[in-house]
């Protein structure tokens, strides 16, 4: 443990963004698993709304830094692909 303050702070500071960015990536695994259920059930309208609140909860993340900007353009190129096998 340490024993200067300002690190003490740190400490308990990291562990306060780290919590918060597992928050937002727990979401986005939710949130694709039930675009993936949605879409392989075919419904189209709710794909569709599925889809738009998962592109919104990454572009959160992306701009919390919760996820680096190349990987959130990569889940929301995987959730379109997904999206686009509900038609």
């Amino acid at each position: 443990m340490a024993n200067i303050a300002s690190q003490k702070k740190r400490i308990l500071r990291t562990e306060r963004e780290r919590l918060e960015n597992r928050r937002y990536t727990s979401a986005i695994k939710t949130q694709f698993r039930q675009l993936e259920s949605i879409a392989q059930s075919g419904d189209a309208a709710a794909a569709d709304e599925a889809h738009r609140h998962l592109t919104s909860l990454i572009d959160k993340a992306v701009k919390a830094g919760a996820l680096h900007r190349n990987t959130g353009a990569r889940k929301k190129a995987r959730a379109a692909r997904t999206r686009a096998a509900a038609s």
